[in-house]
């Protein structure tokens, strides 16, 4: 999960309005001091992101590991990919190394998500971590990444422009591997074994008919890793967006609809839940009238458990945040804001998946 985890016991942030990297407020000397020496590769990497070395070396070796359990699942993807279609999707090391096709894409995609965010952040003067991966060696192999602001966004201007940063630098890397990814992939007879189903939004499908064309009955597109990975970025970019709490979409949805924001979250928690109940039903009842056995329908009842989980996970989540913080009702955004805001909105509807992956039995 991506987002910006604001510390409120660290320093106030500065003014909201934007500046440029000549303006931005000087570092306290020590820092300086420090930094003018550069004798180690971290205080090079300090200098360039004005952060503290100390403050650099967790998220180096958070994502480091992330690379290396990127490549791990991604190995399983290579090899499942290999198996289905019998021909190998990038060369045979026989290592996860292998796995570079699937982690490759998928750690640009998330790197490109959080550094918009620290970009804007930095733009608007706001003190902010690097990003910290959460490697695991499971599932897609990362658990994405969160970014730290010390101090508040109580600018209007900047919480849309920080929120909506991440989402949309993230997808001009995602849409093409996507692209990319599809050509790679086979049209094939469907699996006569058990398997996963991915999700199909609204941006997914119009891509894999621009690329793909239509599918034959009986047929499917056995995609290839590279656009495993970038549907693994839609999702984790669809889920961003979801206008709850701290992540993304909360903060697009604070800043666009002020006051009125604690309400849409409101519902939109409520309705994790709704959808969550429907989609195990719509799955568990499909396969009661398939004439499937009892665990085949205790797994379809489960599909909408995705979402169960994740509402338990938010609800957390705003209970030890207690909320979005406040911020100025009084900044007024351009109409330009207002655009770029509304384009997060949208984009949330083009890659909504009411059922992201559904474990399918023939």
């Amino acid at each position: 999960m991506s987002g910006e985890r604001p510390r409120p016991e660290d320093e106030a942030v500065p003014s909201s309005a934007p500046v440029t990297a000549d303006d931005a407020p000087a570092p306290p000397a020590g820092l300086r001091r420090r930094l003018g020496r550069l004798r180690t590769p971290l205080d090079i990497a300090a200098r360039f992101v004005a952060v503290e070395p100390k403050r650099i070396l967790m998220p180096v070796v958070l994502f480091l590991l992330t690379v290396v359990s990127t490549l791990y699942v991604g190995s399983g993807f290579v090899e499942a990919y290999s198996e289905e279609v019998g021909a190998g999707a990038a060369g045979a090391t026989g290592t996860f190394l292998d796995g570079w096709p699937y982690a490759l894409p998928l750690l640009a995609i998330l790197l490109c998500h959080e550094m918009g965010h620290y970009v804007a952040a930095r733009i608007h003067g706001i003190p902010v971590s690097l990003p910290y991966f959460i490697p695991i060696p499971i599932f897609f192999g990362t658990f994405g990444a969160v970014i730290r602001t010390r101090g508040q966004l109580r600018s209007r201007r900047a919480l849309l422009d920080v929120g909506a940063a991440g989402p949309l630098a993230g997808m001009v890397v995602a849409i093409p591997c996507m692209i990319a990814g599809l050509a790679l992939s086979e049209v094939r007879p469907l699996p006569t074994e058990p398997y996963q189903l991915e999700g199909v939004s609204l941006l997914y499908g119009l891509l894999k008919w621009l690329v793909v064309g239509s599918v034959p009955a009986g047929y499917d597109v056995f995609l290839h890793p590279l656009a495993w990975a970038a549907w693994i970025g839609f999702l984790v970019t669809m889920i961003n967006l979801i206008p709850v709490g701290q992540l993304d979409g909360g903060h697009v949805a604070y800043a666009l609809f002020g006051g009125r924001y604690r309400a849409i979250s409101q519902w939109a928690h409520r309705l994790l839940v709704v959808l969550g109940v429907a989609a195990g039903a719509w799955a568990g009842g499909s396969a009661i009238g398939a004439g499937k056995d009892t665990a085949d329908v205790a797994a379809e009842f489960a599909v909408g458990a995705n979402w169960l989980v994740w509402a338990l996970i938010l609800w957390i989540l705003n209970r030890a945040t207690k909320g979005h913080p406040p911020v100025d009702e009084g900044d007024r955004l351009s109409p330009l804001r207002v655009a770029l805001g509304t384009t997060c909105v949208l984009l949330f509807l083009l890659l909504f998946m009411p059922v992201p992956l559904r474990a399918v039995t023939p």
